[in-house]
């Protein structure tokens, strides 16, 4: 049986659909159609079903993907680790959130890069969950760093670390609430602030809302800035109230230029995953790169 129908077929299998195994695989649509069914002619069995969107495998095409792709990426890993010192050095793309993965990831990675024997190159980009996972099916990225879990068998996923979300304002407003009257009160008391965020939907004070105070944030956003660093200058200007990350918010709740508001017995969590497409953990500069945020992580939390 010919290896690249099967690595065609294994593809598409992990893709779900032609034409982002087309782009994995950096070929044609109708190029991956025609190895799929010269495939399929020879078992002599259909391997997908053909739906409006994408392909499902049958019951053999299930089978065959179980026993083959293992094989497969032993053959990739198998050829990277044969090569020579020189042709090992190579970019890893790297997609992920930008206050992240500026904040926490790139200072590791960057000490990876900086080591002439890794020969790792890095180009970053960033974007949502939804736009990483969509560039990491695509080809686009090797690695990326998500807080959604992907689904199905294209995409694999790997903990991280968690996030510990903290609502802060500057010690102006603090003062005006009072020491205890969100104690008593509840987010009552909020709802009068000006509120700080990266979105009209108001995802991060909605998700503490919920957590805490199990109910909606009755409350619009004054200002909306997409990105946490510039929601955290707001918020030491004495713009209002926010949700942040307290690793990002640290180094101000220490000098004292906010504060927190409130520090719930369990505290919201957020959880940062490291995403790949299955099987290219096999490829000595992606494994490296994984390895070493795992690592770093483990002084995050």
């Amino acid at each position: 049986m010919d290896l690249a129908l099967l690595r065609t077929f294994v593809t598409v299998h992990r893709a779900g659909s032609f034409t982002r195994a087309a782009a994995l695989l950096g070929l044609s649509q109708p190029a991956v159609t025609s190895q799929i069914r010269t495939l399929e002619r020879q078992l002599g069995r259909p391997l997908f079903l053909r739906q409006a969107r994408g392909v499902t495998p049958t019951t053999i095409g299930d089978e065959l993907a179980h026993k083959a792709a293992p094989h497969l990426d032993a053959l990739v890993e198998i050829a990277g680790n044969g090569l020579d010192d020189e042709s090992s050095s190579r970019t890893l793309h790297l997609a992920g959130p930008p206050e992240f993965t500026a904040e926490r990831a790139l200072p590791a990675l960057t000490e990876l890069a900086g080591d002439d024997s890794q020969g790792l190159a890095l180009r970053v980009s960033f974007g949502t969950a939804e736009e990483v996972l969509e560039g990491l099916a695509s080809g686009h990225h090797d690695l990326a760093i998500s807080t959604d879990r992907p689904r199905g068998p294209l995409l694999t996923a790997t903990p991280l670390c968690d996030e510990e979300h903290v609502l802060v304002s500057a010690p102006r407003w603090a003062e005006r609430i009072g020491p205890d009257a969100l104690r008593r009160k509840g987010a009552s008391v909020l709802e009068h602030l000006p509120v700080v965020e990266v979105h009209e939907s108001l995802p991060f004070v909605s998700r503490y809302w919920a957590a805490v105070f199990d109910c909606h944030p009755a409350t619009t956003g004054t200002v909306i800035v997409p990105d946490l660093r510039a929601v955290l200058s707001c918020v030491v200007a004495g713009a209002g109230l926010a949700v942040l990350p307290r690793y990002l918010c640290a180094p101000a709740l220490a000098r004292g230029t906010i504060v927190t508001l409130h520090e719930p017995a369990v505290p919201p969590l957020r959880t940062y995953v490291l995403v790949v497409r299955t099987g290219t953990l096999a490829l000595p500069p992606v494994a490296r790169a994984h390895e070493w945020l795992q690592r770093a992580a483990t002084a995050w939390c």
